[in-house]
């Protein structure tokens, strides 16, 4: 249930900070976010997936960490990502 390449290039260019950013927090949070929308999507139809449910709870950690680290550096930049994500907080 990965990004597809064309999704990934789009949020790359969407979220990126730098011209050859891949590695910022606005990156990995939009891409973890569209990686928890499919799966979300996936166990809609899937009840029973335990196993991939266990990728879903960690993606939702490994962004939850993400968040509160850029939160701690610099709130703006939070606060702008989580409205362009409709992620609530």
């Amino acid at each position: 249930m990965a990004v597809s390449k064309a999704n990934k290039a789009e949020i790359l260019k969407k979220f990126k900070t730098a011209e050859l950013d891949t590695g910022s927090p606005e990156v990995q949070v939009a891409l973890l976010t569209a990686n928890i929308n499919d799966l979300t999507g996936h166990f809609i139809i899937h009840k029973k997936d335990n196993h991939g449910r266990r990728g879903l709870i960690t993606a939702v950690n490994r962004r939850r960490k993400l968040l509160d680290y850029l939160k701690s550096k610099d709130v703006k930049r939070y606060e702008v990502l989580i409205s362009s994500l409709n992620i609530r907080k």
